[in-house]
C-alpha cells in the first residue's frame, strides 16, 4: 500500500479591512473551514485505533507492518513506525494481509494474516504479535500462527484463516475470522466467518463454529462467494460483527451484518443476519473492510472503510472515512460513501472551537 496523506482543507480567508469616509473598521477573521475530503490515502484494510489523545493505524506494507500515531483522526494515515518485518522462511514469511491493534490489558496486540508462499493464496495462516510494553508503537514479540482448526485439543491441522479480530463478550474474549471448511488446492474456495473463545490474547482455547455463510443473494458472487474481514462493533450492551461479502477485486463488495440476539456467540443460531448495509453509491465503488471508531471528543462514531479506484477487477484500492449514526433498534446506520471530493466536516474535537 503507497500513498501520502493529502487531506484537502481549505485554505484560511484574509482579514476584510472596511472602507468609507469613517474610520476603517476590521471585521474579525471567520472561523477557518474545518473540513476534509475522501479519499485520505492510499491503501487497503484499514484498522483505526483510538487510545487516550491519540489515535493509531496499522497496515501492512512495503513487506511489513506498520503503526501510526496522530492526535487527529483525518490525519492518521501517515508515515508511521516499522514494526515487525516478517522472517525470511517459514509459514508467515510473505503475503502478510491486513492486520488489527488492539489494546488488551497492558499490551498491544496485533492480529494479522501471512502465507508461506503465493499466489496461489492457499497457505495464509493468522498469528498475533505481543508488544513488550504498553507503546504501540514500540517492540513487539511474535506470539506465532493461532489455531483455527475444527479442535485445538485434538492438535489438528489448522485451517485457512484470514483476517482476525477480537472482542470481550460478558467477560470472554473470542476471535472472528474468515476462513476455508477444509484447507485447498485452489484460492478460489468459500470463505465463511468463524468465532472461538480464546483462553488469552495469543491462545485460541476452544473448537471453532461456523457462524455464518454466503447464501444470501446478495452475498453470492460472479466469480467466489465470500465472507471477510469481520468486525465487532458494541454500543449499548448490543455486538455486532460487520463483515465484507462478494469479491474484493469487483465493484460490487459490500458490508453485511450480523447481529448477536441469543445468549451464547458460539451458536450460530445466536446470530441474526441483514444486509447489505453499506453498498457502492455516489460514484464509490467497491466499498469493504471497514473499521469503527470514535471522533476527538467522543461523541461522533466514524466508520473507516477502503474503495476500489475504478471498477476494474484488481486491488487499487484507496481509504476513506465518515461520521455514520444508529438506528432506532440500535443497528448501526452507514448510509452511502462520501463522494470522492466533496468537502466534509472533520470528526467532532478535531478543530478549535468557534
Amino acid at each position: 500500500m503507497k500513498g501520502t496523506d493529502w487531506l484537502r482543507i481549505a485554505a484560511l480567508p484574509l482579514l476584510l479591512a472596511g472602507c468609507g469616509d469613517g474610520p476603517g473598521t476590521i471585521e474579525p477573521p471567520p472561523t477557518a473551514q474545518c473540513t476534509f475530503a475522501n479519499p485520505v490515502v492510499a491503501g487497503a484494510d484499514p484498522w483505526v485505533v483510538r487510545d487516550g489523545g491519540s489515535y493509531h493505524m496499522v497496515q501492512s506494507r512495503d513487506g511489513g507492518i506498520w503503526v501510526t500515531k496522530s492526535t487527529t483522526l483525518t490525519g492518521v494515515a501517515g508515515n508511521g513506525v516499522r514494526v515487525w518485518t516478517p522472517p525470511a522462511t517459514g509459514w508467515n514469511s510473505t503475503n502478510v494481509w491486513a492486520p488489527e491493534l488492539h489494546r488488551i490489558g497492558d499490551r498491544w496486540y496485533i492480529y494479522y494474516a501471512a502465507g508461506s508462499a503465493g499466489p496461489p493464496y492457499i497457505h495464509q495462516r493468522s498469528g498475533v504479535l505481543e508488544s513488550v510494553g504498553s507503546d504501540p508503537q514500540g517492540t513487539y514479540v511474535d506470539r506465532g500462527m493461532l489455531y483455527t482448526g475444527d479442535d485445538p485439543a485434538q492438535a489438528g491441522e489448522s485451517k485457512w484463516a484470514i483476517d482476525v479480530s477480537v472482542a470481550t463478550i460478558n467477560g470472554q474474549l473470542y476471535a472472528a475470522w474468515s476462513g476455508w471448511e477444509q484447507n485447498a488446492a485452489t484460492d478460489r474456495t468459500p470463505q465463511h466467518l468463524y468465532i472461538a473463545r480464546m483462553s488469552n490474547p495469543y491462545t485460541i482455547s476452544g473448537a471453532r463454529v461456523r457462524i455464518s455463510s454466503p447464501v444470501e443473494p446478495w452475498e453470492r458472487g460472479t466469480e467466489l462467494d465470500l465472507q471477510e474481514g469481520p468486525e465487532f462493533l458494541q454500543r449499548n450492551g448490543q455486538t455486532f460483527i460487520i463483515y465484507s461479502t462478494r469479491e474484493s477485486w469487483l465493484p460490487d463488495y459490500r458490508l453485511g451484518q450480523l447481529r448477536l440476539t441469543g445468549a451464547d456467540p458460539m451458536s450460530a443460531a445466536s446470530w441474526t443476519k441483514s444486509g447489505p448495509v453499506f453498498v457502492s453509491g455516489e460514484g464509490v465503488v467497491g466499498v469493504g473492510h471497514a473499521g469503527f471508531t470514535k471522533s476527538p471528543d467522543g461523541t461522533e462514531d466514524w466508520i473507516v472503510y477502503h474503495a476500489k479506484t475504478s471498477t476494474s477487477p484488481g486491488w487499487d484500492r484507496v481509504i476513506r472515512m465518515q461520521k455514520f449514526t444508529w438506528n432506532a433498534d440500535g443497528s448501526p446506520n452507514f448510509g452511502l460513501p462520501e463522494p470522492s471530493g466533496r468537502q466534509i466536516a472533520r470528526p467532532s474535537g478535531e478543530c478549535p472551537a468557534s
